[in-house]
C-alpha cells in the first residue's frame, strides 16, 4: 500500500522532524498534540545536542562513549546510525533556523558526563530544546501540515492488518495510512520528575494496546540534580560539566570517594550517591556548589537556570543550592528497528517513546535530542518501503494484563507508590508489593484528558514494575539492592499487553 497520509502524534523534536520530512516529500500530514505545539520534553531540554562537528572528534568515539554509558545493552548498530548522523542533523537544524551558540566564529562545544570529547552544542546557553522546538514548530506551521492542538489520541485504529489512524476522546477518528508515535516519555509515573506534565506515557500505552512489544522499561534514568522544591526544576548536568561540585549537608564534597570521574560519573552513579547521602542526612538534600563559577558566568552560560534558582530565592553564586534526584528519561520504550518501525505494521515510533537499543541501560547525556531528530527523519524515509521489521534484539517477553481493578486510586497514589517501590533502588519485596497494588487499582473510565492520562499511567506503571522484577541484576539505571551484581548473560527485557 502506498503511504499518502501520515498521522504524527506528538510535537517534540522527533514528531516535528518527522512531520517536516513527510511534508518535504509531498505527503499529507496531520500532527496531533494534546497541549500546544511547542509543549513537550524537548522544550525543556537544557543540556544540548551531542554531535561530532569538529576534527578533534570522531563518530567512532561518540559511538564508543554511547556504548560505554549503556552498560553493555546499547546496540552498536543503533549507535552507529544515530551518532553517524550527527553532523547532518546539526546542519538540518541550522537550516531550520536554530541558532546554536558560537565561540570565536565556530560552534561552541561543551563537555558533559561520560563524553570523551567536548561535542555538546547549545542554543541560548541552557535553552537548547526551546530553541529547537520554536524553530521546527515555526517551519511546520508554514509547511501546509494540519495541526490539531489540545487534542488527545486515546486509541489507535487497527484495520487491514495494521495501524490505520488514531481514535480521539470523543470516539471520532483520524484515518491515516501510517501513524508515527512521538509522544515522549512517562516521567509523571513518579512523585519527583523533571518532565513536563504532558509526559504521561500515552504513546507507550497506545502501542501496548495495539499489540506492540515494548522493551527495557525498567531502565528509568533519574537525573541527579533537580531543585529540591515543588516542580523539581532541572539543574543541567552541564553545570557540573563546567565545574560545579556536590556537597553533603555539612559542606564536604563526596563524589570523589564514589567514582573516579566524581561529579561527571554516569548519571545513575551520581543519582544513587546523592540518594544515599540524603538517607544518611535524614532526607536533607545535598548541595550543588557552583560558587566557584561566579555570578557573571552563571548568568551568561545558564540564563534560564540562573533565573529559576533566583526566583526561588537562592543566590547560587554565593552558596550551594539544595538538589535531589528526579525521574528524567526512559531508556526503554516501543521496540523499533533502525527505521522506527515497530512490531505492528503501519506503526512507527521515534524519540523517547521508542526503544531502538541506542541508550541501553543508561542514556549518554545529550543523545536524546539527536536520536529524536535522526529517527523522526528515518521513519519517514521508510514509509513506502516494504514492511520487513525485524526486532533489533531478542528478549524474554513478559505479559502484562489489565489488572483486577477493584480499588480506585488517584494519580498521587500511583506516583508515591512508584517512587517508593520502583524508584532509584529496588528489590523483590518492593516490586512484588508494587505489582500487587497496581493490579488491584482502577482509575475509572477515560472520560476526559486527565482520566485518560491516568489510565495510560496505570498500564505503563504495571509494565515498568513487571520489567523491573524480571531483571534480577543491577545494570545502568536499574539497581536491585537484592541483586547488586551484573549478569553477563542478561539481555534486553520485553513486555506485551494481554487484555
Amino acid at each position: 500500500m502506498s503511504i499518502e497520509h501520515v498521522l504524527v502524534v506528538g510535537s517534540g523534536v522527533a514528531g516535528l522532524t518527522a512531520a517536516l520530512a513527510a511534508r518535504s516529500r509531498g505527503l499529507d500530514v496531520t500532527v496531533v498534540t494534546k497541549s500546544y505545539l511547542t509543549e513537550s520534553a524537548t522544550r525543556y531540554a537544557q543540556g544540548g545536542i551531542a554531535a561530532v562537528t569538529s576534527d578533534d572528534d570522531s563518530v567512532e568515539a561518540h559511538v564508543r562513549d554511547t556504548l560505554d554509558a549503556g552498560a553493555g545493552l546499547s546496540e552498536r548498530s543503533a549507535a552507529e546510525v544515530v551518532c553517524g548522523a550527527g553532523a547532518e542533523t546539526v546542519a538540518d537544524l541550522l537550516a531550520a533556523g536554530v541558532r546554536f551558540d558560537v565561540s570565536e566564529g565556530r560552534l561552541a562545544r561543551g563537555l558533559e558526563a561520560a563524553h570523551s570529547r567536548a561535542r555538546i552544542l547549545h542554543a541560548d546557553g541552557d535553552a537548547t530544546g526551546a530553541a529547537i522546538a520554536k524553530a521546527l514548530a515555526g517551519r511546520l506551521l508554514d509547511s501546509g501540515a494540519r495541526v490539531h492542538e489540545n487534542t488527545f489520541v486515546s486509541g489507535l485504529v487497527l484495520r487491514d492488518g495494521g495501524v490505520r489512524g488514531g481514535r480521539l476522546l470523543d470516539d471520532s477518528t483520524i484515518d491515516a495510512d501510517a501513524v508515527i508515535l512521538a509522544t515522549g516519555g512517562a516521567g509523571q509515573l513518579f512523585a519527583h520528575t523533571t518532565n513536563p506534565a504532558v509526559a504521561t506515557g500515552d504513546g507507550l500505552a497506545l502501542a501496548l494496546r495495539a499489540g506492540a512489544v515494548l522493551a527495557d522499561l525498567e531502565f528509568v534514568q533519574f537525573h541527579p540534580t533537580s531543585l529540591a522544591v515543588g516542580g523539581n526544576a532541572l539543574i543541567s548536568e552541564a553545570v557540573r560539566g563546567e565545574g560545579a561540585v556536590l556537597r553533603e549537608a555539612e559542606g564536604r564534597r563526596f563524589m570523589t570517594e564514589v567514582h573516579p570521574d566524581a561529579e561527571l560519573a554516569p548519571r545513575d552513579v551520581v543519582a544513587r550517591a546523592i540518594a544515599r547521602r540524603m538517607r544518611e542526612q535524614n532526607g536533607a538534600p545535598v548541595g550543588l556548589d557552583a560558587t566557584a563559577l561566579g555570578s557573571e558566568f552563571l548568568a551568561r552560560r545558564f540564563p534560564g537556570i540562573d533565573a529559576t534558582v533566583r526566583a526561588h530565592g537562592w543566590d547560587w553564586a554565593a552558596a550551594p543550592v539544595p538538589v535531589t534526584p528526579a525521574a528524567h528519561y526512559l531508556m526503554g520504550g516501543i521496540v523499533t528497528d533502525g527505521h522506527a518501525r515497530t512490531t505492528v505494521p503501519g506503526l512507527y515510533a521515534a524519540g523517547e517513546v521508542a526503544c531502538t537499543g541506542l541508550h541501553g541501560a543508561n542514556r549518554l547525556a545529550s543523545n536524546s535530542l539527536l536520536e529524536g531528530a535522526v529517527m523522526g527523519r528515518r521513519a519517514v524515509e521508510a514509509l513506502n518501503l516494504p514492511w520487513q521489521m525485524e526486532p533489533p534484539f531478542d528478549g524474554e517477553v513478559v505479559t502484562v494484563s489489565s489488572g483486577r481493578s477493584r480499588e480506585h486510586a488517584g494519580r498521587d497514589d500511583l506516583q508515591r507508590l512508584m517512587w517508593q517501590n520502583v524508584g532509584l533502588e529496588r528489590d523483590r519485596d518492593l516490586l512484588e508489593h508494587a505489582i500487587g497494588t497496581l493490579d488491584g487499582w482502577s482509575v475509572g473510565p477515560a472520560s476526559d484528558v486527565k482520566s485518560a492520562e491516568d489510565d495510560h499511567l496505570l498500564l505503563v506503571a504495571r509494565a515498568v514494575a513487571h520489567s523491573a522484577l524480571a531483571r534480577q541484576e543491577s545494570r545502568g539505571a536499574h539497581w536491585r539492592a537484592d541483586a547488586p551484581g551484573s549478569d553477563t548473560t542478561a539481555r534486553h527485557s520485553a513486555v506485551r499487553w494481554e487484555a
